[in-house]
């Protein structure tokens, strides 16, 4: 089972980046934490930060084509408007699980890329990314047996 995890603008500076909200976990620390979770569940995590919106559609519709199983995705600054990235969403053949690390109702925002996935796990810290790459091979599991 092969699943792509998109870290959407901004993400590259966790750990350093407002951690009264996000935390210390750095990125290299949280991709670590992710892999070894992947590994325990026998499934392969391609991981991918980009803070351009672009970079982040032309990666998902290259795992689509190429048959990935699941697509994880936070869009981080790309949560307020990014339209194309729906739109990416809404023609993928993949189920997409959207992963927040603060509640973002809590907080006042909406998303504009959560009604396109199937979805959204959010407030969780950390644990938000694992919680979605469990959730998402429960998902598939049934449909590949």
């Amino acid at each position: 089972m092969n699943l792509l995890l998109i870290q959407g603008a901004n993400m590259e500076y966790l750990g350093r980046r407002q951690p009264e909200l996000y935390g210390t976990t750095t990125a290299k620390e949280l991709d670590a934490a992710i892999r070894r979770r992947a590994k325990d569940l026998g499934v392969s995590v391609e991981i991918v930060y980009t803070n351009a919106e672009g970079e982040a559609v032309s990666a998902i519709y290259k795992a689509d084509r190429a048959k990935f199983d699941g697509l994880l995705f936070n869009p981080a600054g790309f949560l307020h408007a990014g339209h194309a990235l729906r739109d990416c969403l809404r023609s993928i053949s993949m189920p997409a699980i959207e992963i927040h690390m603060t509640n973002i109702e809590k907080r006042g925002f909406g998303s504009i890329t959560s009604e396109a996935a199937v979805g959204m796990i959010a407030g969780f810290g950390v644990d938000s990314y694992l919680l979605a790459l469990e959730a998402m091979v429960a998902r598939l599991r049934p449909a590949a047996a």
